[in-house]
């Protein structure tokens, strides 16, 4: 795909995993409306005038369960909604096993829910205690992955994928990375070999294009809050304490000094590079 259109490349590009979803949002909003289902009790929190309610998930510090339910809300509609079952062989489960059980025959038709994807990757998570913006660096290289090697994620091949991805955000964003045999010891039966292996094909389909541009990651992170709203996944609020409100409006007041002496140096800048032009000027007018 163009530059342009790549989601995983262009800020302005709309994700993948967000248009996949739209059609199942729309399909039970259009449901609810027509048999008059009432949305039931609201759970969700609201500020007022006495008190305000924030939650402790932002851009650069998300919050871990939440993210990582929300990625792997965004690999199920990926599954879910796929065009096709295009695959690779490295990637295949019943090819190359994680785990010693017998993949059924029909391992293929089955797509897998919300929640058997949720605790896949939370083990991962919990076992090499990774990072939440590892996760969001994980749907970009999942996404990334599809699109330049055109293939889709489907019940053969996901667990494989998400396994490739997780290893290679965690090597590019933590500062100590988890080695390919530590993967080995929470997953016992896969081997050194076949993790180096997948971590190679992963990164020769993905054109060794590893960085991830930070209004990418800021545009997945804000896609994944939409994803959370359309489908009822609610960010953990908590009052706003005297404590927590200090610290913002001391870290705002450092911001707001920031700006003004960067707006300053900007100013001397122009005023020099204006002078410049006008005794370049006066010289040539005397010439």
């Amino acid at each position: 795909l163009a530059l342009e259109s790549n989601p995983s490349d262009h800020p302005r590009a709309s994700t993948i995993f967000l248009s996949k979803s739209q059609t199942d949002v729309r399909e039970k909003r259009k449901s609810n409306h027509i048999n008059h289902v009432s949305p039931g009790q609201l759970t969700k929190k609201y500020s007022s005038c006495s008190t305000i309610f924030i939650d402790d998930s932002t851009v650069s510090q998300p919050n871990l369960r939440s993210t990582i339910k929300c990625v792997t809300l965004a690999i199920f509609y990926h599954i879910k909604n796929r065009d096709s079952d295009r695959s690779l062989d490295i990637f295949d489960e019943k090819s190359h096993p994680l785990t010693r059980e017998e993949v059924p025959d029909d391992y293929y038709k089955h797509d897998p829910d919300h929640k058997h994807i949720y605790r896949f990757v939370r083990t991962l998570f919990s076992a090499a205690q990774l990072t939440a913006e590892c996760a969001i660096v994980t749907l970009v290289y999942l996404e990334r992955l599809l699109t330049y090697a055109e293939i889709d994620i489907c019940p053969s091949n996901w667990k494989r994928i998400v396994l490739g991805a997780i290893l290679l955000a965690s090597k590019v964003w933590d500062d100590q990375a988890v080695w390919n045999v530590d993967y080995c010891q929470i997953l016992k039966d896969i081997t050194v070999e076949d993790m180096n292996e997948m971590e190679r094909h992963f990164l020769e389909l993905l054109q060794f294009n590893i960085n991830v541009p930070a209004s990418v990651y800021a545009k997945y992170y804000f896609d994944l809050r939409s994803l959370a709203d359309d489908n009822n996944l609610s960010f953990l609020l908590e009052p706003l304490s005297k404590e927590r409100a200090q610290k913002l409006e001391a870290i705002s007041r450092l911001c707001e000094d920031k700006y003004k002496d960067l707006s300053k140096a900007a100013m001397r800048r122009s005023f020099s590079a204006d002078n410049l032009v006008g005794i370049r000027r006066s010289n040539a007018i005397l010439s």
